[in-house]
């Protein structure tokens, strides 16, 4: 198994979501700073339980909790919008509303990576990394 992933942010949201389909209740991925970030945003927005990371040779392990035992996973649904081959681009002014407000963006900004309500408070525009309802 290689440990290098083309595109890390779709190997995260790909293995959550088959993580959910399946019924498990948490995934171990191996970590990147990127990695880390996207989950603290999800976790911040309220979709994931939580989140620890096990340092370990030759590279971290990331450890997601998608949702505590006996409980429902919090995603429906959960989608990468920006690709490697077609970025995503808004303004602070353009951010996306998901399914009326009841679902969230993550939006890759100057100041990190944060959710669209986040971005609008402080008048950031960036990439759209993640859409999760």
């Amino acid at each position: 198994m290689s440990l290098q992933s083309t595109d890390q942010i779709a190997d995260l949201i790909t293995r959550i979501r088959n993580a959910i389909m399946v019924g498990k209740t948490e995934i171990r991925v191996p970590t990147s700073k990127l990695k880390v970030a996207v989950t603290e945003g999800l976790v911040s927005a309220g979709y994931l339980a939580g989140y620890d990371i096990e340092e370990s040779k030759p590279r971290g392990i990331l450890h997601v909790m998608i949702c505590n035992e006996g409980e429902n996973a919090r995603i429906t649904e959960i989608s990468k919008v920006s690709k490697p081959g077609r970025r995503v681009y808004v303004g602070s002014e353009e951010i996306p509303v998901v399914k009326s407000g009841r679902g969230a963006v993550l939006i890759s900004t100057s100041k990190g990576i944060m959710t669209g309500r986040e971005a609008k408070k402080q008048h950031l525009g960036g990439e759209i990394l993640v859409k999760v309802y």
